[in-house]
């Protein structure tokens, strides 16, 4: 991590709500006169949409799973790197990905490419990144991991890395504010199901498919992020939502209610969330529950104070050096 140029990444799975987050952010970063750059986490795919296909197709006829959700299916090396990069200098290299019509008619490539890598331009107060990736680790003994896996691959790959045989790759350990966007699982489910089907024009059932193929890898490269995340705001529906594969209505806020957790409280005001927060309480001492309307005004009162401090710190270096 660095003052100089700090880095926040929301990490969720894909159709865990982190536009919601997006929109915030930008706007608090609107009011307080910061530039910022996005990074999208789906610009470090290994494979366009044409190659993943034939890929994900290759490893089923071998009885292996490969989805987004796989470090192999992702140029992670390279996102940690510009992480990297960007906290000691404010650049790095980045590209862009065509996700549908719209975007490859902005970016000049065809849907499902990306754009060539291309250096980050200096002068923004902060990289911000949104995508699957965020929090990822492959150190055990990492700062902020705590989690173990029964996953053989995931196994041999860490006592190849506890015999030094390979560099681990540690995206988490560069990002000043990390963030967890993750709904109840089938929760997260509905919301996938429902973006796919009114988005994408995707049937149901292959969205569902897609899902049940992937479980394992969401189980050993998404979940653990989420015991490294410095916050985590987690939706949880009061309706019900016990068989997410037949229910095509997306519970909304007002039928949520949102745990936020804490990985650290130490400097967080609590009592002043729950007198700004209508109808928040504390269910832990590093836990805060708040009615689902009251999400996008509870980022703002938790996270607006963390991101003017980030970005003064950088901005005192930068007056120091200057």
């Amino acid at each position: 991590m660095s003052v100089k140029h700090p880095i926040i990444a929301f990490t969720g799975s894909s159709g865990a709500g982190t536009t919601t987050f997006r929109r915030v952010f930008d706007r608090l970063f609107r009011e307080e006169g910061i530039t910022r750059f996005r990074v999208d986490g789906n610009a470090f795919r290994r494979y366009d949409r044409k190659a993943m296909k034939y890929q994900v197709e290759r490893h089923l006829e071998k009885g292996r799973c490969l989805s987004h959700f796989s470090p192999e299916a992702n140029f992670l090396e390279r996102l940690e790197g510009l992480f990297r990069e960007y906290s000691r200098t404010g650049t790095g290299l980045c590209r862009r990905y065509a996700e549908n019509e719209e975007l490859a008619e902005i970016y000049g490539v065809p849907v499902g490419s990306f754009t060539p890598w291309e250096e980050i331009p200096k002068g923004t107060d902060l990289l911000v990144y949104d995508g699957l990736h965020g929090g990822y680790s492959e150190h055990p003994w990492s700062r902020r991991s705590t989690f173990l896996s029964h996953n053989p691959r995931v196994t041999e790959q860490r006592q190849r890395l506890a015999k030094g045989d390979v560099p681990g790759l540690d995206v988490a350990r560069w990002v000043d504010l990390l963030i967890g966007v993750v709904p109840v699982i089938n929760l997260e489910w509905i919301q996938k199901i429902h973006r796919d089907t009114h988005q994408k024009n995707k049937e149901a059932e292959d969205t569902i498919q897609t899902i049940l193929r992937r479980l394992p890898d969401y189980i050993d490269y998404i979940v653990p992020q989420f015991s490294l995340t410095d916050i985590n705001f987690q939706r949880v529906p009061l309706s019900d939502s016990s068989n997410p594969f037949v229910l095509r209505d997306i519970p909304s806020l007002d039928e949520s209610i949102v745990v936020i957790r804490f990985r650290n409280p130490k400097g967080y005001d609590f009592p002043q969330f729950i007198r700004r927060i209508k109808g928040s309480w504390m269910s832990r001492r590093n836990t805060l529950v708040i009615p689902g309307g009251q999400l996008e005004h509870a980022i703002r009162v938790i996270c607006a104070p963390l991101v003017h401090a980030l970005v003064e710190h950088y901005r005192t270096a930068a007056e120091e050096q200057s």
